[in-house]
């Protein structure tokens, strides 16, 4: 059963809980994680966010699980365990590590060009801004899938600057929803690149010609692949590209307009089935859903006996791909850290405005959804909020709070 069949059925048996203990037990302190509970009571009695959901697992077992507020601003349901949330870009993890069970099964290789399986990518060119006018380069080399992965494709965001590449994506209908996978990356293939293959790290809609990718070379569509392979096996049985009508009471949904700024706030509708099925942020999923997938990667790849992927290829997505020669320049990799195949990459205990360990690897959502995982410390954190404007405070609050919890 695919993720969009499984939409339209009666509401789907609830995902199996990880196992709970206290969190002394698991070397975490009460006293403390109460803190980072109290931290955000405060946040949400000050109007900063109506409601979040923290998460904070050590050695296999939830050691702490807050639902805190509301779930919706303009209803009285207290935010719950089991409520709904858009994760966006907390998908690109999910997508990436089904593009690597690809190369597993030997379908395909990292240094593939694109141009192989979506060969509208063979005729790109590369826009450089000369005294205000874009010329068309030709490229120093293919893009490959593991460009894709890291993000130094070329392909960019319209929403991540004003280049004049950027200026010819919002000119698209690129963020429609209307569009099929096919349809998107022909028309991510008909703009210029931002830079050449490889020269510099520009987080954008990579993932989701990742996830058409996955479409060619499987010849199914990403939800059905993404269920059969991933979501199934892990019984992540609420996480799809839309939800059901009889989950509308579950939904998590932000404040109208956004409490610092006062501009709009508009997330797309969980309930409307999308054509496009986005790789790069199109899934929604539960707190628990989202922590049995990172317990899985704590897990070096498995869970429940069962394996979702090898753990050396797993240790190979966690690593730093980049290295001194790709130019970064984003707010999106804080000093210290690096990106992989899929995640956000910790590099040195250092640098950072906030605690962490050497080889910890991360991601979020624009909405206000994020998650990390440490090896070194057998702990994962899942936050789950809808408030695009306080994402950044959140993930600094969320993670130095947690760090401190640490025995």
């Amino acid at each position: 059963m695919t993720a969009q069949t499984a939409a339209k059925q009666p509401a789907a048996p609830q995902t199996p809980p990880l196992p709970q203990a206290k969190p002394q037990s698991l070397g975490l302190s009460p006293v403390r994680l109460q803190k980072l509970s109290d931290a955000f009571k405060r946040d949400i009695d000050k109007g900063t966010i109506p409601g979040v959901t923290i998460m904070v697992a050590r050695r296999g077992q939830i050691g702490w699980f807050e639902a805190l507020g509301r779930q919706n601003p303009e209803g009285a349901a207290p935010m719950a365990h089991n409520s709904i949330f858009r994760i966006f870009s907390m998908t690109k993890p999910i997508v990436s590590v089904g593009i690597v069970m690809l190369l597993e099964d030997g379908y395909l290789q990292l240094n593939d060009p694109v141009a192989k399986y979506i060969p509208e990518f063979a005729d790109q060119k590369v826009g450089v801004e000369n005294n205000g006018k874009l010329d068309l380069v030709p490229l120093a080399r293919p893009m490959t899938v593991q460009d894709l992965l890291r993000h130094t494709s070329g392909i960019t965001y319209d929403h991540t600057g004003n280049s004049l590449v950027q200026q010819l994506y919002k000119e698209t209908r690129l963020r429609s929803r209307k569009i099929s996978n096919a349809e998107h990356a022909a028309m991510v293939a008909s703009l210029p690149l931002i830079c050449q293959p490889g020269a510099e790290w520009n987080y954008s809609r990579s993932t989701d010609i990742l996830g058409r990718i996955i479409e060619v070379v499987s010849g199914k569509s990403l939800s059905a692949f993404l269920t059969e392979r991933i979501l199934a096996p892990l019984q992540m049985t609420e996480t799809a590209f839309h939800t059901s009508p009889e989950n509308t009471d579950r939904l998590a949904e932000p404040f109208a307009a956004d409490p610092w700024t006062g501009e709009k706030v508009q997330l797309f509708n969980m309930l409307e089935q999308p054509v496009m099925e986005s790789g790069g942020g199109g899934l929604v999923s539960t707190p628990m859903d989202y922590a049995r997938f990172c317990q899985m990667l704590l897990g070096g790849g498995t869970l429940d006996g069962m394996r979702i992927i090898g753990r050396k290829t797993l240790q190979l997505m966690a690593s730093d791909h980049l290295g001194p020669k790709v130019k970064v320049d984003s707010p999106m990799l804080p000093a210290g850290h690096s990106f992989g195949l899929g995640f956000a990459v910790r590099t040195h205990q250092g640098m950072a405005p906030f605690a962490g360990s050497v080889g910890q690897f991360y991601w979020s959502g624009v909405a206000g959804t994020f998650f990390w995982i440490d090896p070194k410390e057998e702990l994962f954190t899942v936050f789950m909020s809808q408030g695009p404007g306080q994402r950044e405070y959140f993930r600094t609050l969320v993670r130095s709070m947690v760090y401190a919890a640490v025995d």
